[in-house]
């Protein structure tokens, strides 16, 4: 479904990704790991067109995006959370899901308000309460709601357990696990390897632009060495 070839990338002359190479399927939850810094950010923002790719390939579904523009890439079905949430704090609950709105695909889960409600009970209580009044928890299940309304085929997800409560983020990995039963490719990037570990099928490891590390959730907790290289503080 989502697809890197050899990707280069840079802010200005700061070279950050390096022959980039990584895949995520249908219905699997694919987690990129890694320090403050490492770039795993820059990697997303690249898929979305946020970052150019200076050289490389990016496909969705089989179809090369790298030269498009992120709302052209979005309005293929790539859904992207950033890490910042960027909700509209002056807009309701109900605006905010309005601003994302997009026709239902085909190939791809069909998100209504009801659905969305249902998988975030907590917003369903609050549909006219302005964004600027919501906890960071609650702006988190928004902006990925606000997202799944434009009914995307695979959804990027930056640090989405970052700065939550454990029961938050226990919600949040109820969540990710739903959409994967929804058929949605899911990519994210974690620090936290606890909730990697609730959530990915496999795991790509990055360090100061390179991927290091390749393989199951399994296989790197049996690989000690690994995490301690790249994930240990």
């Amino acid at each position: 479904m989502l697809e890197m070839k050899g990707v280069n990338s840079a802010y200005g002359r700061a070279h950050i990704l390096y022959d980039l190479s990584l895949k995520a399927g249908r219905g699997e939850v694919v987690v990129l790991l890694g320090r403050n810094g490492a770039g795993k950010s820059t990697t997303l923002k690249t898929l979305i067109g946020l970052v150019p790719a200076l050289s490389g390939e990016i496909s969705l579904d089989g179809r090369r995006i790298e030269r498009l523009e992120p709302y052209q890439i979005a309005r293929l079905g790539l859904g992207y959370v950033p890490e910042e949430r960027r909700i509209f704090t002056d807009l309701s609950v109900m605006e905010n899901l309005e601003v994302g709105k997009q026709a239902p695909r085909a190939d791809a889960p069909h998100w209504t308000l009801e659905r969305l409600f249902r998988l975030f009970p907590n917003l369903a209580d609050m549909r006219e309460r302005p964004g600027a009044h919501m906890s960071g928890g609650e702006q988190q299940m928004l902006t990925i709601a606000r997202t799944l309304m434009g009914n995307p085929r695979a959804i990027l997800l930056d640090e989405p357990s970052e700065g939550l409560a454990p029961l938050i983020v226990e919600q949040m990995a109820k969540t990710i696990l739903e959409l994967k039963q929804e058929g949605l490719c899911v990519l994210l990037s974690e620090q936290n390897l606890h909730f990697a570990n609730l959530v990915a099928d496999r795991a790509y490891i990055i360090e100061k632009g390179h991927i290091r590390y390749e393989g199951t959730m399994a296989g790197l907790a049996a690989n000690e060495q690994i995490r301690a290289a790249y994930l240990s503080v």
